[in-house]
């Protein structure tokens, strides 16, 4: 009953979209800057938003060291949303080894991933879930772009390529897809998974993106808001995904896809 809700809604808001968008589409695109590109990256910071991941946090911490980062350096920020359920303690534990951040109450995705951009100090900059859903392994596509001097921003993708996936959520994917199909039209790129965890930045361009959202509405207004910035050059490659039930810890839901919906329009 509510993935038809979602589906029709979003049906409704693509129809809107296809027209507010042939409107706009002749008005001039806004620039922020201009990226710097002088050198090749050395180092990444690896941002990881925690909240209640006592269960997978010290698996994804082993999987995160043993990944191979070609050649840069990494720093591991972690950045606890107010988490309750023994996480902050475990947290305490690894401050000589990682960076350590605590929010005082939980805020949202968004709101942690803003602090742990903000304290980043790499020339690159990763987000990495604590879940376990996507695999560390797969850094290097990520990041070759970067090191070959083609990308300042690249997307991992669920939807491309031939790496494993679990079978889940049938709606979930039709959901994603329609929200990416949305999100490209008001933003004018091809993206084919815009929900996607994986995104990684070039540091000085996602420090001075002013970011608002504090669930999961970061991934369509990150994406609107990189897309306005003239010249900058977007990547994205397939990765690996091994998504989870809602029994094992998923939280994303239809709250978040119709917040989705209103970021595509509040940010274009």
């Amino acid at each position: 009953m509510y993935e038809w809700i979602l589906l029709l809604a979003i049906a409704v808001v693509a129809a809107i979209g296809i027209v507010w968008y042939n409107v706009q589409r002749s008005h001039s695109r806004k620039a922020v800057y201009q990226p710097k590109r002088s050198s090749l990256p050395n180092s990444l910071s690896i941002v990881i938003p925690v909240y209640n991941e006592r269960e997978t946090l010290s698996e994804i911490l082993k999987r995160v060291e043993e990944a191979p980062t070609l050649g840069l350096e990494r720093e591991i920020i972690l950045v606890d949303d107010g988490s309750t359920d023994g996480t902050r303690d475990l947290l305490e534990t690894l401050r000589d080894r990682y960076r350590v951040i605590l929010h005082e109450r939980n805020r949202g995705k968004g709101a942690a991933l803003r602090t742990g951009f903000q304290n980043a100090t790499a020339d690159l900059v990763i987000v990495q879930d604590a879940d376990l859903e996507y695999d560390p392994m797969d850094y290097p596509r990520l990041l070759r772009p970067f090191l070959e001097s083609q990308a300042d921003v690249v997307y991992g993708s669920r939807f491309v390529g031939g790496e494993s996936h679990r079978v889940c959520f049938f709606w979930h994917t039709v959901a994603n897809k329609s929200l990416t199909l949305l999100s490209n039209m008001f933003t004018n790129l091809n993206l084919t998974d815009m929900e996607v965890c994986y995104k990684v930045f070039r540091r000085e361009i996602i420090q001075q993106i002013s970011l608002k959202e504090e669930r999961f509405g970061f991934e369509p207004e990150v994406t609107a808001k990189i897309a306005k910035i003239r010249g900058l050059r977007i990547y994205e490659v397939g990765i690996a995904y091994h998504g989870r039930t809602y029994e094992e810890g998923k939280k994303i839901g239809l709250r978040d896809a119709l917040r989705a919906v209103w970021c595509i329009l509040k940010y274009h």
